[in-house]
């Protein structure tokens, strides 16, 4: 069914009259003529009567206006939300966000959010190599990452984020003495195996030893531990905001300490929503 002929049944029924609805739908009188009669031919059905007070629906015209105009109002909806579509202004956006970003990453959607009312947004706490794996395959749409391998994702930095040492309130014993004296604690590897890389790598580049490790489940454990006195931990300095005052947090020195951070996404795959939130946090 040609959406056009039902708009001219459906104009001409509310305007009853043959000039004024070709004018409506910018037709000349004799294309609207066309459309009617082109419509009644593939119904098998006389919509209108002409006469000289215009034309005045049949009782079967009468009986398929309502679902004419429910259809032609569907149409216009469908239209206007694809453009808004086109334009990503509406649609769906799946973000994920990590350690580092855990007030860096609702910042950004807050504004988005301000921007863009009409896009429906999720929000997940994934290890950065479990997102690296979603933005490959499509499944997440922007990640707020450390910085990811190279030629795998694209990447706009951020910050910089960089390790500390949390220790119980004590603050007599130096960074040797407290991997000495209390286990270091550290996240599960499957929840934090791009944390744990780095500080392996940092007691490797600045040929630490640590005679003792405890791999606990989550930050929060971590940090409860250590109040406890159970332990010491090497957490980004960007989560430390969290640790309460209690905590003792030591600035380091030496090689392998920092990283970058930022968001990454899957530029092979368009999506207008992402690229107007890439555009919004790329523009500051």
């Amino acid at each position: 069914m040609n959406i056009k002929l039902l708009k001219a049944f459906v104009m001409l029924a509310q305007k009853g009259n043959y000039r004024e609805a070709a004018q409506a739908i910018f037709v000349t009188q004799p294309a609207l003529t066309k459309q009617i009669n082109l419509l009644e031919s593939m119904l098998n059905i006389k919509l209108f009567t002409r006469g000289r007070h215009g034309a005045t629906l049949t009782p079967s015209g009468q009986q398929l206006l309502a679902e004419a105009e429910k259809i032609v109002s569907q149409s216009e909806f469908f239209m206007q939300h694809a453009a808004r579509v086109t334009q990503g202004i509406e649609g769906f956006i799946a973000i994920g966000f990590g350690l580092s970003t855990f007030y860096t990453a609702p910042h950004y959607i807050a504004k988005f959010r301000q921007q863009f009312p009409a896009i429906s947004i999720t929000l997940e706490d994934i290890p950065s190599a479990e997102q690296y794996a979603l933005l490959t395959r499509g499944e997440l749409q922007i990640g707020f990452v450390r910085v990811p391998p190279k030629a795998l994702l694209d990447f706009h930095p951020l910050f910089e984020d960089r390790l500390v040492l949390v220790t119980p309130q004590d603050k007599t014993r130096g960074f040797d003495e407290w991997l000495k004296y209390l286990p270091l604690l550290r996240l599960y590897t499957g929840r934090g195996r791009g944390l744990n890389a780095q500080i392996d790598l940092f007691l490797q580049s600045n040929q630490l030893y640590v005679p003792t490790m405890q791999e606990v489940e989550d930050i929060q454990t971590i940090l409860a531990l250590v109040i406890a006195g159970i332990g010491v931990a090497l957490l980004p300095q960007s989560v430390v905001h969290i640790a309460p005052p209690t905590m003792n947090i030591i600035p380091l020195s030496g090689e392998s300490l920092s990283w970058q951070v930022g968001i990454a996404w899957n530029n092979t795959i368009g999506d207008l929503v992402r690229d107007n939130f890439i555009k919004m946090v790329t523009s500051e």
